[in-house]
């Protein structure tokens, strides 16, 4: 009996778009797994790329004034290598004595837990008591094999030339960038097949860097404001090195929501074993919530305006993924590259389902 032609022609549109869909999540994948692979590579290339954005309007700008754009690139790129020494220098004191002192500050929170839940930590206490009495029971005359796990001093002394190394090919590369004005646009959107592409393709280049300079660099300026202002209210209650918090505040506030709560917890652990009692152990990590909130329900709202209107639950994904993928500097691009992404869809016709999952839930449209 021949095939039904119905269920002749369903199979044959099911295969084409089955296969299609085994090309494209093989493809994803293996996206993924070179993201990952090659981060040690990626890595200053993007950041190279990305601070470049931030720096061209001001290299475009003192062009006008007849300064030449090789100059304004070598003065940037030298100032901020030496606000990386500068600040490698002034925090390699605190935190190394931080970390040094971790196995203390672990006995003291351990303690002043002990003070908060006294019969949950008796009764552990006491099964971890018969737990070692049972093993020297039956194992008197067994030799134990320690193996020490390398502290973090170490890691960091093994992984300091592939730093060194990153952060140097992003400054060569970035000044490079900086130099050549829009050449890089240039070239980019010739690549593309008619004029009309290629001057879509500039102009989506020039929207891309007017949205993530202004974004960068108007969050810059809040988050320094806000690390100095947590710094000296810190400073003010007695809590020790204020400055390293404030400048953790500063680095925690570039990620939306998840930093400010990621600092308030790790401050309150700091107050928790340095203050002497609960009362001000309890004002850290009260000023660094209140210091937040401000910030983020008054003033980068109306700072910021829509350059960061993007679904909430976008900005949760991209942050979880990034962090996956490249660890913390992948949580500090997270953002950024939502508003590429948005930046994007906004000027391609075919991505109008990519802008209407990121846009939030007032604003479906392509903006102006």
């Amino acid at each position: 009996m021949p095939d039904d032609p119905a269920v002749a022609r369903a199979n044959g549109l099911l295969y084409p778009r089955a296969r299609t869909a085994a090309v494209i999540g093989t493809f994803i994948i293996l996206a993924i797994g070179c993201l990952y692979v090659a981060q040690s590579l990626l890595l200053p290339v993007l950041m190279a790329f990305l601070l470049s954005l931030v720096f061209s309007p001001v290299v475009r700008t003192l062009k006008r004034y007849r300064i030449p754009e090789s100059i304004t690139a070598l003065v940037i790129v030298t100032s901020l290598t030496l606000a990386v020494i500068a600040g490698v220098y002034g925090l390699s004191t605190p935190v190394s004595k931080w970390i040094e002192d971790a196995p203390r500050i672990e006995w003291q929170l351990r303690s002043k837990l002990a003070a908060l839940g006294g019969p949950l930590e008796k009764l552990r206490d006491a099964q971890e008591q018969v737990e070692q009495a049972t093993e020297q029971a039956q194992a008197a005359d067994v030799q134990k094999v320690i193996l020490q796990e390398p502290t973090l001093i170490s890691q960091a002394a093994q992984s300091a030339p592939e730093i060194v190394a990153g952060i140097a090919l992003m400054m060569v590369l970035m000044l490079f960038l900086l130099s050549s004005g829009d050449m890089v646009y240039q070239k980019i959107s010739r690549t593309l097949p008619t004029d009309g592409d290629q001057r879509t393709g500039f102009r989506i280049a020039q929207d891309i860097e007017r949205e993530v300079s202004r974004y960068l660099l108007t969050i810059s300026v809040i988050n320094i404001g806000l690390g100095v202002l947590i710094g000296g209210l810190l400073a003010m209650v007695g809590m020790p090195n204020p400055f390293l918090w404030g400048l953790v505040a500063a680095l925690l506030n570039y990620v939306p929501m998840l930093g400010a709560v990621v600092g308030v917890g790790i401050v309150g652990m700091v107050a928790l074993v340095s203050m002497p009692t609960l009362t001000q152990a309890f004002l850290p990590p009260a000023i660094y919530l209140a210091c937040t909130v401000l910030e983020g329900q008054f003033l980068t709202p109306a700072l910021v305006g829509n350059r960061l209107r993007i679904n909430t639950v976008a900005i949760i994904l991209a942050i979880a993924f990034w962090g996956w993928i490249w660890g913390f500097i992948g949580v500090l691009l997270a953002v950024p590259f939502l508003i590429v992404t948005r930046v994007l869809a906004n000027h391609v016709a075919g991505l109008g389902g990519l802008r209407d999952i990121l846009g939030p839930r007032d604003d479906t449209r392509p903006e102006p």
